[in-house]
């Protein structure tokens, strides 16, 4: 063919390829080599004493990786990734949890037949995630301060006074945002405000589709509410949700939001280190690489964290009944 008749082809029989060019291209650059960067910068100096053109950065193997697992206390980079490691995976799973459960209790309720205006709870359920976080978030940031409307108001009915007579607390204030273990509560306990209603959208339909034989059966079979719902309901909900649930814990230990907007990983309860109380490992990326330039770190524990998701979810998954059993229901 000549080129005339090639383009002729192109935009002809093969349109199909003209058309997928410009997508894959831009995967190319906007995907795949940012990728293949940053895993290249995992092997080289690349910090802010190695930053050109004031200096060259040169490769160093795997001295970053022997950085990060090296334990000891000395050791800043590997006490802290270790440290956040935990406190992420722990987050991760009463995160995950906490909203799963949490949704299917108020699933369970609002489509109880004694429920009235149900469309209505629905709705009200849902308007709380129709604000972007960034605005709630930041609020409630406000709201849990020191010195802020909810500290204002445990201190009016007295329950300040009497957690400092418990010995709980210190100051005459609660420290929701400022001391580590409360602020870690304080964080949990607001995603289950803000992922709740995700989670009721999922449930709702999966109640809605398990079929009314089943419930009838077991009722004439003598179950009574406690035993249709372990033995019938939950069963059902884990074997349609798993991939649902292990999405959800892969979003929660890369949930930037919650963190940085709530808290920005504080606490800072040690100056040496470079990342606060309730920093995640993506919180505290974003900080090495960001504010302190560590660069070949950062590159670092992302690698690391895509290997700990993508290992965690191929082996959750592969031994969940939706994959074993596909089809079962």
């Amino acid at each position: 063919n000549t080129f005339k008749e090639d383009c002729n082809e192109m935009l002809n029989d093969k349109f199909h390829f003209t058309l997928l060019a410009l997508p894959v291209l831009g995967v190319i650059i906007f995907n795949i080599m940012p990728l293949v960067v940053m895993i290249c910068i995992a092997f080289t100096n690349y910090d802010k004493s190695h930053m050109p053109p004031n200096a060259l950065f040169t490769w160093v193997g795997l001295a970053n990786f022997k950085s990060l697992f090296t334990t000891s206390i000395t050791s800043t980079f590997g006490y802290t990734f270790w440290r956040i490691l935990g406190w992420t995976l722990l987050w991760a799973v009463l995160a995950t949890f906490t909203t799963y459960f949490g949704g299917i209790i108020l699933a369970l309720l609002i489509n109880n037949k004694n429920t009235k205006l149900k469309k209505m709870w629905r709705t009200l359920f849902v308007a709380a995630i129709s604000v972007p976080q960034f605005v709630t978030l930041l609020l409630l940031r406000n709201f849990f301060a020191n010195t802020g409307i909810v500290n204002s108001f445990c201190k009016n009915i007295g329950l300040v006074d009497l957690l400092q007579n418990l010995g709980w607390i210190k100051a005459n204030y609660i420290p929701f945002l400022t001391d580590p273990v409360w602020a870690k509560i304080t964080i949990v306990v607001i995603n289950i405000w803000v992922g709740v209603p995700y989670t009721l959208l999922q449930l709702t339909g999966v109640l809605q589709n398990i079929p009314a034989d089943l419930y009838e059966a077991a009722r004439v079979d003598g179950a009574n509410s406690i035993q249709i719902f372990f033995k019938i309901t939950l069963p059902y909900m884990l074997y349609v949700t798993t991939p649902y649930l292990i999405a959800t814990f892969t979003g929660n230990v890369n949930n930037f939001n919650i963190i940085y907007l709530l808290s920005g990983g504080d606490p800072i309860t040690d100056l040496s280190s470079t990342a606060g109380s309730t920093d995640l490992l993506v919180t505290w990326l974003y900080k090495l690489t960001v504010d302190k330039q560590y660069y070949n770190i950062g590159a670092v524990i992302g690698i690391l964290t895509f290997i700990i998701l993508a290992v965690g979810a191929l082996f959750t998954y592969r031994r969940s009944k939706s994959y074993k059993e596909e089809g079962g229901f």
